[in-house]
């Protein structure tokens, strides 16, 4: 198969053949961190010239939890996250975006905001990573596309087994803007994460191709897909051996495993992919265990244990890139970091008719 040229973040590949790849932890679990009243996600407390000033002081729509207007809002919490996951080892930052499309914005009223939420996203991004990186360890901005709260492939009705409330159309124009917005900005490669459609993930990458074509930009991309539970199969059905069959035509840098359950029961799954995808890197970032509402991140395991878990799927040669969703903090990047440090990476196995 012909080696993909890729316009930005050319040296990646070569990297994730040598090492294991460090990727952020979660946003939104460092976002709760800093307790922001309704008014600080309209912009209070930050005056500086980047900010929002008073343009969402009257909105008339709560928007306390819309996590992506903090990049317009409170950019100063958005860059003060990345720089700590930065600092503790994060080799890609995922872009503030995981529900800035059009679609999900609508639950805020603000789908007209997507674009501009995906550009500042981006750029703030973009700042820390080139505040970080150096010739030795360059460090790349993830454009983070969300699977939205809205699902092509399954009915939201009981009784309507046909009914759908979005289209493949409406995500891959939702998708082909974020996409636009977040190269624009300054992303590396781009990120589909957190599956649990494939068609919704199919749309994206659609919308990721097109853009491709009309820009004669070439991205590395990740895709990543959730297992919901221990059926070990993504919301709409399928196993994670025929999800990887319904994407691979993407060609994506890696593929890979992301939230839903945590390390422990996510190594079978991870190894089925490992299986069925021997010629493309894997990535795996678990949430932090289980839920657990009494503790600081909302999730049981302490970093020591996340970067266990982690460390033995690194000594099994399951991984190329590793890192961490729900209930991550910069700590557990840290300790993730160190731990694989020094296991080699996943070795890749090309079919002999390739």
């Amino acid at each position: 198969m012909p080696q993909i040229r890729y316009t930005r973040a050319q040296q990646l590949p070569a990297i994730l053949a040598q090492r294991i790849a460090i990727l952020d932890g979660a946003m939104g679990t460092m976002i709760q961190r800093f307790r922001l009243s309704e008014a600080q996600y309209r912009g209070a407390g930050y005056d500086g010239p980047d900010g929002a000033g008073a343009r969402f002081m009257d909105f008339p729509r709560e928007v306390k939890g819309n996590n992506e207007l903090l990049s317009l809002t409170r950019p100063d919490v958005i860059r003060d996250i990345h720089a700590r996951y930065l600092a503790a080892g994060a080799d890609m930052v995922e872009t503030n975006t995981f529900g800035a499309t059009s679609i999900a914005q609508e639950d805020y009223g603000m789908a007209h905001l997507a674009y501009e939420m995906n550009l500042r996203s981006a750029q703030i991004a973009r700042a820390a990573c080139d505040q970080f990186s150096t010739p030795e360890h360059p460090r790349f901005v993830a454009g983070a596309l969300g699977p939205t709260p809205k699902t092509a492939s399954i009915s939201p009705d009981v009784n309507d087994p046909a009914a759908r409330n979005v289209d493949f159309e409406q995500l891959r124009a939702a998708y082909y803007a974020q996409v636009q917005a977040l190269v624009e900005g300054g992303a590396d490669l781009l990120l589909v994460e957190t599956i649990f459609d494939t068609l919704n993930a199919k749309a994206a990458l659609f919308a990721i191709d097109e853009f491709f074509e009309a820009s004669g930009e070439c991205l590395p991309i990740i895709v990543s897909g959730t297992v919901t539970d221990a059926s070990g199969r993504l919301l709409s059905g399928q196993t994670v051996t025929a999800f990887w069959y319904s994407v691979r035509h993407a060609r994506p840098l890696a593929v890979g495993l992301n939230c839903a359950l945590g390390a422990a029961l996510m190594r079978p799954y991870i190894q089925e992919l490992a299986r069925a995808a021997p010629d493309t890197f894997i990535s795996c970032y678990p949430n932090a265990g289980l839920p657990n509402p009494m503790s600081d991140t909302g999730f049981d395991e302490t970093p020591e244990v996340t970067s266990r878990l982690l460390h033995e799927f690194a000594a099994e040669g399951l991984v190329n890139i590793v890192g961490g969703c729900c209930g991550t903090t910069p700590e557990h990047i840290r300790a993730i970091a160190h731990s694989v440090a020094q296991v080699p990476t996943r070795r890749m196995f090309y079919p002999a008719a390739a």
